[in-house]
Parts: C-alpha cells; structure tokens; sequence
C-alpha cells in the first residue's frame, strides 16, 4: 500500500511538473520576435537575447520596435519575475545599425524644416521607449554584459537594474565618433549610476573604451566574471534569487528605487507611505513571517502570482 502512495504521488508530481511545462511553453510562445530570443531557463525567470549575431547585434528598426513589445509583455507576465538580458555570439552589441537606420535621420522627409525636425523629434522619442520600457517593466532586468556594448548598448544598459560582465567586456559611449549626440538614455542615466561627472563627460566626449575593470572600478557594473559561461550562470542565480522572494516586495521595491532617484527625500517618503498603504496588506507578509519562524528560507515559500 505504501509502494502504491509513492508511485501516486511520483505520478502527481510529473504530471504537476509536465503541466507547468506546459504553461511556461505556451507562455513563451507569444514571445516571438526576428531579433529577440526569449526563453525561461527556470521558473519566473525569463532570458532575452539579442539575436542578430552576424551583424554583431547591431540594433535595426525591428529592435527598437521589439523592445518596446517584449518588455510591456514582460511586465504584465505574472509568470515572469526577474529577467536576465544578454547578447547571442561574440559581441554584446555594436549599437545601433547604421545602414538599416540612416533613412529616418540622414534624409528624413517633410513640407519645411519646422515638419522634419518634428518627424526627427517623433523618432527619437519612440527610440528612448525602447529602453525606458525597462525601467517602466516592474520586473528586475540584470544586463549580462559580454565583449563589446557599444553605443545604444550602454544606452541599453544603464536602463536595467543590475549589471554584470564578462572580463573580455567593453563599454563605450560611440555617438560622437558618428556626429551626434547620445539621445537615448546614457547622458541621462549613467551620471546617476557613477557618481563621476567628469568620468562620464570624458567617456561621452572621447568615445574611448571602458574595460571591464575601470566599469567595476566606476560601479558601472558590480561584478566582473572570467568569461561569458560564467557571467550568465551568475546572472541566471542572481535571477533565481530575486524570483525567490515575494513579487509584491520585489516589484515595490524596483518602483520605489526609481522613484527615490528622481524626486527628493520628502517626496520618495511620502510616494512609499502611499504605496505601502496597500502593499502591506498582502499575504506575503504573514507567509514570509511563518517561514522565518519555521527556519525555511524564502526558496522555500510559494508566494502567488502578481
């Protein structure tokens, strides 16, 4: 009779295990894109890749566009709970594709100037969504940072919560060295994240390479891996770790963060007695509370979908 509850229970939890296979399959189906890859390498934990390796993952119309589509998906997958996004092959990206995008700026069509720069205007608005979706995504983003990030990649980058990378990793602000001016992200966000102004004006005004030590050194990235293997295994444990705790926590606490960094104290304050007027009512409290009591970890706990 015991041997018969063993086997029933084996046979309840592979038919668990293959209906939750299932679902993260059919989830991951609406996830498709011709230059993202998206896959679930563990639960709640979603992997995107810029998929475009023979052009170095040069970021083309069809990027800026995904972009903006897979992280509003993401942000509203109550599957997903912390995402990990790197690059396929050598090359973290090369920024942004030259060719593919020269027709909106170098010759961009309109009646007078006034009608062109608006059309510009409207272009490089929709371009910045293509990486503040990443903060807006409630979810926490790790950038696994691999050989060259160059241009719009540190763009890219300096949107997401956390960044890691390889040793062989580069970063560099390219845009002048093509006649321009970073519009997309870096100028704005990587001052807040280094602390350096002057760093930041010498790496925006010379386009030099910033290699993976001086990024660490900087507190561009936290922590610096000997090669793309282990960079993504840490990324995807880090991921792990985040997905393991209460989802109401963790996606106040990335709104919250973002929200201190551009409003004063006082206001960051009030903003979080706000929003915990409601937040604190949740289940996950008392469920975190009863396991801390019974010595589990948070591993452990289930914590239901948000």
């Amino acid at each position: 009779m015991a041997v018969m509850r063993g086997l029933l229970r084996r046979d309840l939890q592979k038919a668990i295990l293959g209906i939750r296979n299932m679902s993260a399959e059919a989830a991951l189906s609406s996830y498709s894109y011709e230059t993202l890859k998206v896959t679930a390498p563990a639960d709640h934990i979603y992997h995107v890749e810029i998929n475009r390796p023979e052009k170095r993952n040069a970021m083309n119309k069809a990027f800026w566009r995904e972009m903006v589509l897979c992280f509003q998906a993401l942000g509203a997958d109550s599957n997903c709970r912390a995402v990990v996004i790197s690059g396929s092959g050598k090359m973290f990206t090369s920024g942004i594709d030259l060719m593919d995008l020269a027709s909106d700026f170098v010759q961009p069509t309109g009646e007078d100037a006034a009608r062109i720069a608006w059309g510009i205007r409207k272009k490089i608005t929709e371009y910045q969504e293509s990486f503040s979706v990443i903060e807006k995504c409630t979810k926490p983003v790790i950038a696994a940072v691999h050989n060259g990030c160059i241009g719009g990649g540190v763009d890219l980058v300096t949107a997401c919560d956390i960044r890691y990378c390889s040793q062989d990793a580069y970063f560099q602000v390219k845009e002048v060295d093509v006649g321009l001016a970073a519009d997309v992200g870096t100028l704005q966000r990587l001052p807040n994240i280094i602390g350096n102004r002057s760093l930041v004006n010498e790496l925006a005004f010379t386009a030099r390479k910033m290699m993976s030590d001086e990024a660490l050194s900087s507190g561009l990235v936290s922590r610096v891996f000997p090669d793309k293997a282990s960079l993504l295994s840490a990324a995807f444990d880090l991921a792990t770790e985040i997905a393991s705790k209460s989802p109401v926590a963790v996606q106040g606490t990335k709104v919250n963060l973002l929200y201190a960094r551009d409003h004063s104290v006082e206001e960051s304050l009030n903003y979080m007695a706000t929003w915990n007027m409601s937040m604190l009512q949740t289940q996950d409290i008392m469920t975190s509370a009863q396991a801390a009591l019974q010595k589990k970890t948070p591993k452990d706990v289930t914590f239901s979908k948000l």
